[in-house]
């Protein structure tokens, strides 16, 4: 799949996202209903809250921010003011939606735009955030790059990102590429790329266990819940419980791991 076939992909998961069966069961195994694309569980998201210490005077951006999920909950909990960027229209025209309804219009903004080229000055904002971006994106090293360069010096920035598993036999290599997501392989443990881009970690995080639990509840879902098989039909459902099955299988085997990454601005 090439860059603008996965781009075609994600505004179509958008618009399916967004159904009632589907919000339903990101309810259930994620513990939010914003239809969105990001595998941050509502904990998760609460920690995030913590770990970046947002504020209400500052600046959020969040880059891939597809339907607002965890972006709009971060703007809400913590009273901040937050700009979603993202390439997919539908998914903003969802966002903005869920920021009227959840009385955030006034302060969430959304702007189309890519990752790698963003449409703001220097050190513009306070605190950066992306979730599960960095491992559907092929240009990772200019991605951190313009993170820090839209971020005021000595900020954070916080990300989760699926990434193949240290040392993943070379056997084992092209299941593991097809179990993850598109563009997963970096050119580099995401250590070294952060360190090449002006970021220090200062706290990483293996979450590799949340995410199989999530995806078994999909698996489950996808087998037994009635609306999602109504809404997609058997043969959809089946085909996405398989899949998903498949990553769980990767990861019981040692090959994918879920990461956050708690990094400042150096």
């Amino acid at each position: 799949m090439n860059y603008e076939d996965c781009c075609q992909a994600f505004a179509d998961s958008y618009d399916r996202s967004s159904l009632p069966a589907m919000r339903k069961v990101e309810e259930s195994v994620l513990g939010c209903d914003y239809g969105g694309t990001s595998w941050t569980t509502r904990q998760q998201a609460n920690q995030m809250i913590e770990l970046l210490g947002l504020e209400q005077e500052q600046r959020l951006l969040d880059i891939g921010a597809g339907s607002g999920w965890p972006a709009l909950y971060l703007a809400e909990q913590s009273g901040c003011a937050a700009t979603l960027v993202d390439i997919p229209m539908n998914a903003l025209v969802h966002a903005r939606a869920r920021a009227r309804q959840d009385g955030m219009r006034d302060r969430v903004w959304t702007v189309s735009g890519d990752g790698t080229a963003l449409p703001f000055d220097d050190a513009t904002f306070d605190v950066v955030s992306h979730s599960d971006v960095l491992c559907c994106l092929p240009e990772k090293l200019e991605m951190l790059k313009e993170c820090r360069r839209v971020i005021k010096d000595g900020a954070r920035s916080l990300f989760s990102v699926i990434a193949l598993a240290n040392d993943v036999p070379a056997v084992d290599h092209a299941r593991a590429i097809e179990a993850g997501p598109p563009f997963i392989d970096a050119p580099g443990d995401y250590g070294e790329l952060l360190a090449a881009t002006g970021w220090r970690i200062e706290t990483r995080l293996d979450v590799t266990q949340d995410h199989r639990q999530s995806l078994l509840a999909l698996v489950d879902a996808f087998e037994n819940d009635a609306d999602l098989l109504d809404a997609f039909g058997a043969d959809v459902a089946q085909e996405s419980g398989q899949r998903r099955q498949f990553q769980i299988d990767a990861i019981d085997d040692g090959l994918l791991i879920r990461e956050f990454f708690l990094v400042i601005a150096s």
